[in-house]
């Protein structure tokens, strides 16, 4: 089986890309990022013979997605909701923060679920929230990040989440000067700055392109809206032995007991 994946890149840049995957041979083409979604929307009514995926593909309202195009998407909001309670079990100031990249339903998402958990577990926690744009660029613009995370943590944050790209690398340098913690996003990010990284709400992308080929090389083809979350390990949390020491037992296991309750059905974390 052939298939191909394509990372962010410049509009005319992706579509030329993932035409000419199309046109060669590749049986099923991926794009990773939001930003493909029209692109690989155009393209599989363009290729009906060949399988499109698209991960954090953006549906937009009444659009029906063609039989060869699986949007694969998230529940950011339930691995939000977790390291939402456990930032709000461990403030000792009783505020944290959340830093976001480009104000857009996506990453609104990792905002509610962190707000809500944090709420769910300390009704009094007050969480402090910031963007840094309103375009693309406000993923990639570190210096905005460690003002952003300077000012919150000025205002008494102790704790910061930020889902914002490359953005949130400036949110940790803030965390370093100000010595202070900030949870990473999308992969574990402790390696961005050890000691200072309480965990990371982690997407587990790889399960989501691992399950959509296996099932296709097995002759199942799954086209329409695929969404991965607690219950499908498509989200989840960072504890490990690097970060351990930072969250006690008690707190682990509260976070633990949120997530069995998510994955049964008890909670819903919500997404906007």
């Amino acid at each position: 089986m052939e298939f191909a994946t394509l990372e962010t890149g410049e509009g005319a840049d992706r579509e030329a890309a993932m035409r000419q995957l199309a046109a060669g041979g590749s049986q099923i083409v991926f794009g990773v990022g939001f930003l493909f979604s029209d692109d690989i929307y155009g393209l599989a009514q363009e290729f009906p013979g060949v399988k499109f995926a698209c991960v954090d593909y953006t549906v937009k309202e009444g659009q029906q997605l063609p039989p060869n195009l699986a949007a694969l998407k998230f529940k950011e909001e339930e691995g939000s909701y977790l390291v939402g309670a456990l930032a709000a079990l461990l403030t000792k100031t009783g505020r944290i923060g959340f830093v976001g990249g480009m104000q857009i339903p996506l990453i609104k998402k990792f905002e509610a679920g962190y707000v809500a958990g944090a709420k769910a577990v300390n009704p009094e926690a007050e969480v402090i929230v910031k963007y840094a744009g309103t375009t693309g660029s406000a993923f990639k613009d570190p210096t905005k990040g460690k003002e952003l995370g300077l000012a919150e943590y000025d205002q008494g944050a102790d704790i910061i989440f930020h889902a914002s790209g490359s953005t949130g690398l400036g949110v940790f340098e803030a965390a370093r000067e100000k010595k202070k913690l900030a949870i990473g996003v999308d992969a574990d990010q402790y390696d961005e700055a050890p000691g200072h990284i309480l965990t990371s709400m982690v997407k587990h992308v790889e399960t989501s392109v691992f399950d959509t080929i296996r099932d296709l090389k097995g002759g199942v083809w799954k086209g329409g809206i695929q969404e991965f979350g607690l219950k499908e390990d498509g989200v989840g949390w960072v504890y490990d032995d690097r970060n351990r020491a930072l969250i006690p037992d008690p707190v682990k296991a509260k976070v633990d007991s949120l997530r069995e309750e998510i994955v049964a059905g008890k909670i819903v974390a919500p997404s906007k």
